[in-house]
């Protein structure tokens, strides 16, 4: 169906107001995470699972929720997210204590994982092929500028209204974004009739992921050998075997397996994985270092974790509309191999590294990460026919998340490796701040190891990357033809 040219634009909108409060909500409550461990006397690793819970819920539901909207349809189900987003919001600002907060914030991610899993779609449905990348480069900018603003914003919120703030400011935005949402959005795309779903793969799929992240968390911690974690691989092993099994001969599967056999698509999406493992421990890591290590507050943290957003918000665009022109093999493997200089860099971060450095540092990876989101999505999203885009713009959100979570577990892991769990806990809390503190030598050295093996696996990301080899080709036609329209 032909498209009014000016709704294209009001659906980017639409979309981009939803990922945008999603991503602004995780990274203002990082921020805030050793005022909430000291307000609601957690743990710490109660207070981190807060945080890897949502990406871990996240990172199983949304290719299931992709291919409902394959099935359904987007905006239904975009709609819901966004209320669903809202009303936990509201309850996370009520919470009494850490599990309150804990279980609300896996809630909270069914709502996030109905948005993000369908707002790449609605996306790709509303611009034309030769317009993709710009569009998803616009979005990935607003993304960025939400990442430049959360922290400020959740620093500031936390020092004057305490951290249940950063979720009240949710539910006025998100009621706006709900309504925007319900008028704007239109179904444009006709899918295929008589479609089933798939219960059967995606009971197998969701508890095989859900184990195989589980036992890839808690190894560093608790062991590789341990017998729960053996049991956890095995498990999921077996589960996930059977998945493919289940798929292979499904007449409507999860995933649609001949798209993997895409070597551009097979490609993208591993170096998407590798490329959050690289770099999902970041701002974990930076908080530890700039609250606990530097005695900064949650005020003064937060300006200076924004040059990696503010460098992205600048790249992306830029790099989206150059993967219009020039294809995105090079644009991405660029983006990541800059990401690896940064990492580099912060192989030597000591106690009185100068905040310059830092903050160049982070100025890197910003603009590796803005070389490589949006024409690594460009690639994925403009490589699979229109009623595939919602289980494509899943199964990337799925790739990109599950490397985020190994990233914080593994950093995690090697943390707590050399400090003691007391002593983790002050360090983080605030309880115990400054560089003459207890267990500082040893926290930094594993920090540094840290981002040594974040520094390795961004090398192979980039390498993945490469090795997709050149994009399509398209025909003249299919390059001018509504997104709706390629076959």
């Amino acid at each position: 169906m032909r498209r009014n040219d000016g709704y294209k634009w009001f659906a980017l909108s639409a979309t981009s107001l939803g990922t945008l409060l999603s991503v602004m909500t995780g990274s203002m409550l990082m921020i805030a995470l050793p005022n909430v461990a000291k307000d609601l006397s957690a743990s710490m690793g109660l207070i981190v699972w807060v945080i890897m819970s949502y990406m871990l819920s996240i990172t199983i539901l949304v290719p299931a929720i992709g291919r409902i909207a394959d099935i359904a349809g987007r905006k239904r189900l975009y709609v819901w997210g966004f209320i669903l987003f809202t009303l936990t919001s509201l309850l996370a600002a009520l919470a009494q204590n850490g599990v309150q907060l804990l279980v609300v914030r896996i809630l909270q991610s069914v709502g996030g994982s109905l948005i993000i899993a369908n707002s790449t779609a609605i996306v790709a449905d509303a611009f034309p092929k030769r317009e993709l990348g710009k569009a998803l480069g616009i979005n990935s900018m607003i993304i960025a500028v939400g990442s430049a603003i959360a922290p400020l914003l959740g620093g500031l919120l936390t020092e004057k209204f305490g951290w249940r703030s950063i979720f009240f400011i949710n539910v006025p935005l998100g009621l706006i974004g709900t309504v925007w949402a319900g008028v704007q959005i239109r179904e444009t795309v006709t899918l295929p009739k008589g479609q089933h779903f798939d219960y059967l793969g995606t009971a197998l799929f969701c508890s095989g992921l859900l184990l195989l992240l589980m036992a890839l968390s808690f190894g560093g911690m608790n062991g590789w050998g341990s017998p729960a974690i053996l049991i956890e691989f095995a498990c999921s092993i077996v589960l996930l075997a059977f998945f493919f099994l289940v798929e292979a001969k499904s007449k409507d599967p999860l995933f649609d397996l001949e798209l993997f056999k895409s070597r551009i698509l097979a490609f993208a999406y591993l170096s998407t994985f590798f490329n959050g493992v690289a770099r999902g421990a970041l701002i974990f890591l930076l908080i530890f270092y700039l609250q606990g290590i530097r005695s900064m507050d949650p005020l003064l943290a937060g300006v200076y974790l924004t040059p990696l957003a503010v460098a992205m918000m600048i790249v992306a665009p830029i790099s989206g509309a150059l993967a219009d022109k020039y294809g995105s093999r090079y644009l991405s493997t660029l983006g990541l191999l800059v990401s690896a200089i940064g990492l580099l860099g912060y192989m030597w971060l000591r106690a009185d590294t100068s905040l310059g450095e830092v903050v160049l540092w982070q100025v890197l990876m910003g603009i590796g990460s803005g070389l490589f989101n949006s024409p690594n999505s460009n690639t994925i999203m403009g490589a699979v026919p229109a009623g595939r885009r919602g289980i494509a713009a899943g199964t990337r959100t799925m790739m990109m998340n599950a490397g985020m979570v190994v990233s914080i577990a593994m950093a995690f892991a090697i943390i707590s490796s050399g400090v003691t769990p007391e002593a983790m806990s002050a360090l983080f809390a605030g309880t115990q701040v400054g560089s003459q503190g207890i267990a500082v030598g040893v926290f930094m050295s594993d920090v540094r190891l840290a981002f040594l093996i974040s520094f390795c696996i961004s090398i192979a990301a980039a390498a993945i990357s490469f090795m997709r080899g050149p994009e399509p080709r398209w025909t003249t036609s299919a390059a001018q033809a509504p997104a709706s329209e390629d076959a």
